[in-house]
């Protein structure tokens, strides 16, 4: 085999190699969109909104956290 043959050989295989890549890809893309349609038909693409309001943090555990790193600070110098 010379090295033209081969040449030839590797562009034929780089060819195919990179044509079922993009083809995969394509079908791919095209299942996304298929999903993307059905879920949108079905209404479960909408997120549910929290019906619990979080809890406003106390004040307390804010002075506690900012005493913990001022101490954590001071035994690091």
């Amino acid at each position: 085999m010379t090295i033209m043959e081969m040449l030839g050989q590797s562009a034929i295989l780089t060819v195919l190699g990179i044509g079922v890549v993009f083809s995969f890809l394509i079908i791919m893309i095209i299942c996304m969109d298929a999903l993307h349609a059905v879920l949108h038909a079905l209404k479960l693409d909408v997120e549910k909104k929290e019906t619990t309001q979080a809890q406003p943090v106390a004040a307390a555990s804010n002075n506690a956290v900012i005493a913990a790193i001022a101490a954590a600070l001071h035994d690091k110098q």
